[in-house]
């Protein structure tokens, strides 16, 4: 309140605007009286009285407004201080403060604009204050021109399948976007107040989405927990589980994997995750090894921050680290949710300008390898009440939210709707299928590896179903790939596509990956291996594929191989020999300039004399351009 600062009459006197009328100043005196010991009727009587007799004594105004704005009677309010500064606009800054503010709890927040600019302009004001006056103008900015520029939103009610009278919180959606995971909050003891919150799940089918049922009875056996997710690939979740005897802290972050049909029981992510303070609200990115979390561990910035920790070679999770004061601020940032692009984060944030309350954020990793500003996601996406959580979709275009704003079915609902264009993630496609020993078709437990051959970056890190041998892996569009699929005692598998089309979960890419057991003889062709046109020296995005081979050789020390040179028919049939000899020796010595045994390896070039398609096409012929290694002895 306004007269909870003692020296608020001092100022006024020393801006020499005392009343010279006696009696208006005694009916101010006991309104002051009677303000003291809270009689707020009382005391805002006492000053019209005093108004009565001197209607340009700015004490009883600044009385009036003062309690006007405790009882959230902002017209009034605001009234009492324009009429200050009608009588006096240079007599002191606080009535610009508190015109200002009263603007800004009405809703009138253009209006408040030039207010906090007056009040900052005076001198010597209150550095308190002066900072509130900031801030208050930011945020008063920032909803003015999100009010005034409304990003299209439609929310659109799932459906009685999912949504009860009771709460239900989105929690994640599955790749190809036809399982919803979420929290259903359900009544124990009304009167005590007792609640549980199970996970559960729904299918999509024809585009709607069927009656959810419990997602595991042994999960929602272990308590309170919620804050479900589940990894692009599809073969983990994880969840935050709360008051534990095994938890670390009050609330601790826990896992499950998928063998097939079947869940294992839940883990304990372990001390260097969880820690006895708080942790929540996992994503799991697609690149398979890097989970983000909220947590009011220690070295944060503010009440909650969000971070996140990488997958070790070892299987160890890597100590977490904040990320950084462009996302975290001094107050809570929660609920992280990485995008399958691996390069779009959205969250929730009280700290950051915005609507009010919990707003929804979304932000880029940049050139630098590092997440740019933060965005606020818009009005009305984004209101005064609590927006504290967003589930966006692979294919980017659709997102879901918990409201309980747009009428429903009950509490909290939840809505599907169309993302604004501008706030949405990097085009991404998934592809999935089978990994099988190409001799008795048996499925295996294989390791992907997906590299941008632009840069080298290892986009995505997974593995398929150790009983049937499923992988789905979801990876951003426009972008040319070296493939290596790998399982113990196998060649591995290598190739390099051009990821231009967009698949969706009617029409995914499908790729079956055929697997040959290391015998002598057999042979695998290294299709990220790359020349210059009629030239054998190495390019550089070539290492990706050699590096790979390097670690195979040291991880099988007893292999001896025979790099293979392959050419198409264009030219004689000596430069092509000649051509594809110089291409295997080229191989051949970096990977002795590497450390591999020059005992184990062997070069051999064989022009266009084992062709593997025809070369009357240009698809033909690229195939026979190839590089491959042989086992020559195992």
């Amino acid at each position: 309140m306004i007269f909870g600062s003692p020296d608020i009459e001092a100022q006024i006197f020393i801006a020499g605007d005392l009343t010279t009328s006696a009696k208006a100043k005694k009916w101010q005196d006991k309104a002051m009286e009677a303000y003291s010991f809270k009689e707020f009727e009382k005391a805002k009587n006492l000053s019209m009285k005093a108004l009565s007799y001197d209607s340009a004594y700015i004490l009883p105004y600044m009385m009036l407004g003062d309690i006007y704005t405790s009882e959230e009677k902002y017209a009034e309010s605001i009234r009492m201080y324009s009429t200050i500064i009608r009588f006096k606009p240079e007599v002191h800054p606080d009535p610009y403060y508190f015109l200002g503010r009263a603007q800004y709890m009405d809703h009138r927040y253009a209006a408040s604009i030039p207010n906090f600019k007056k009040f900052l302009f005076f001198r010597d004001i209150d550095p308190f204050r002066a900072m509130n006056a900031a801030n208050l103008l930011a945020s008063a900015s920032f909803r003015a021109h999100a009010m005034a520029n409304p990003v299209p939103f439609n929310p659109e009610n799932i459906g009685q399948g999912i949504n009860t009278p009771f709460d239900e919180y989105v929690n994640a959606i599955s790749t190809d976007e036809r399982l919803l995971f979420f929290t259903r909050k359900t009544p124990l003891n009304l009167d005590k107040g007792l609640y549980e919150e199970n996970i559960f799940m729904s299918d999509n089918i024809e585009d709607a989405w069927q009656i959810a049922v419990e997602f595991d009875a042994r999960l929602n056996a272990v308590g309170n927990l919620g804050a479900f997710t589940v990894s692009p690939d599809g073969m983990y979740i994880f969840f935050t589980a709360c008051h534990l005897p095994q938890g670390y802290g009050s609330c601790d972050l826990y896992y499950m994997q998928r063998q097939g049909n079947i869940w294992t029981s839940p883990e304990n992510l372990g001390p260097i995750i969880n820690t006895p303070t708080w942790e929540s609200q996992p994503s799991f990115s697609s690149d398979g090894k890097t989970l983000y979390f909220a947590s009011r561990r220690p070295g944060g910035f503010g009440s909650s921050d969000i971070w996140k920790s990488e997958l070790l070679p070892d299987g160890q999770w890597g100590e977490p680290y904040n990320l950084g004061e462009k996302i975290n601020t001094l107050h809570a940032e929660m609920a992280p949710m990485i995008h399958q692009d691996g390069k779009s984060l959205y969250y929730s944030s009280t700290g950051h300008v915005g609507m009010g309350g919990f707003d929804l954020f979304f932000a880029h990793i940049d050139s630098t390898g590092f997440f740019g500003e933060p965005v606020n996601m818009g009005y009305p996406i984004n209101t005064e009440a609590d927006e504290v959580n967003i589930i966006v979709s692979a294919s980017g275009s659709e997102a879901y939210i918990s409201s309980d704003q747009y009428g429903g079915y009950g509490k909290f609902d939840i809505y599907r709707f169309d993302l604004p264009v501008e706030t949405r993630p990097e085009k991404v496609t998934y592809m999935h299928g089978k990994v099988y020993d190409v001799e008795n078709g048996k499925p295996l437990l294989a390791r992907f590896e997906l590299i941008d051959l632009e840069d080298g970056h290892v986009v995505i890190e997974s593995y398929s179903d150790v009983v049937n041998g499923d992988f789905l892996v979801c990876l951003p569009v426009d972008h040319q790939y070296a493939l290596n699929v790998s399982s113990e005692w196998y060649l591995f598998y290598s190739e390099n596509f051009n990821l231009t089309g967009e698949y969706s979960a009617a029409e995914p890419l499908h790729k079956d990956i055929p697997l040959k057991k290391i015998s002598v003889g057999e042979s695998v062709v290294l299709e990220n291996i790359f020349y210059e046109t009629d030239k054998f020296e190495l390019k550089e995005e070539s290492k990706i594929e050699l590096q790979k081979l390097i670690s195979y050789l040291n991880q099988y020390p007893s292999l001896k191989i025979e790099i293979s040179g392959h050419t198409d028919n264009v030219g004689t049939e000596d430069y092509n020999l000649e051509l594809s000899g110089k291409r295997a020796a080229s191989v051949f010595q970096y990977l002795v300039d590497e450390g591999i045994s020059p005992g184990r390896l062997e070069s051999k070039g064989y022009g266009f004399s084992l062709a593997v398609a025809s070369n009357d096409t240009e698809e033909g012929r690229a195939k026979n351009r190839r590089t491959e290694f042989k086992v020559v002895d195992y």
